[in-house]
């Protein structure tokens, strides 16, 4: 399924009210239920998702690098931690390492990553629709809307079970 990103954008401001307000009322639902609900819309919409036709996280946001994955990284890429951090990042207004520039250095024309099999944990676990304690990530995957088309689709899937 090819993504239009001019299409999700225009979709996901449209939606952002209402998906706010759906997520905040998801806090007062039972949190084991809407841990099972996530989990299985998250894994329906994947398997219809092919992440490489769209890769907006990667073209707009910066993970946060902690240091086992600045570790990771140099290491995988040959150069020391120091290096890396001067090459690559920069340090944020909340004190945490961040890609220097977006989109993601690492990102090549065919929307693959340089670094995969080395990628910070950020990535690894993007969108965290499939964690634990899901009411204690739903600012996160409010912001998640306007980033990546699953998890519109996710949230767009829940409404459905919800409402």
């Amino acid at each position: 399924m090819k993504i239009d990103l001019v299409h999700f954008k225009e979709a996901s401001k449209n939606k952002s009210a209402e998906n706010k307000k759906f997520l905040q009322r998801l806090k007062n639902h039972n949190h084991r239920k809407v841990d099972d609900v996530f989990h299985r819309v998250h894994e329906e919409v994947f398997a219809q998702t092919d992440c490489l036709t769209c890769a907006n996280c990667c073209k707009t946001t910066s993970p946060i690098f902690y240091q086992t994955d600045i570790a990771r990284g140099s290491k995988f890429l040959r150069m020391k931690p120091g290096d890396f951090i001067e090459k690559y990042l920069r340090v944020d207004e909340d004190k945490d390492f961040v890609l220097k520039s977006s989109p993601c250095t690492f990102l090549g024309k065919d929307n693959h990553c340089s670094i995969y099999e080395a990628r910070p944990k950020a990535c690894r676990e993007y969108p965290h629709t499939d964690r634990k304690k899901m009411v204690q990530l739903l600012d996160l995957t409010y912001k998640n809307t306007m980033v990546c088309p699953a998890v519109l689709e996710i949230l767009k899937r829940m409404k459905d079970e919800f409402d």
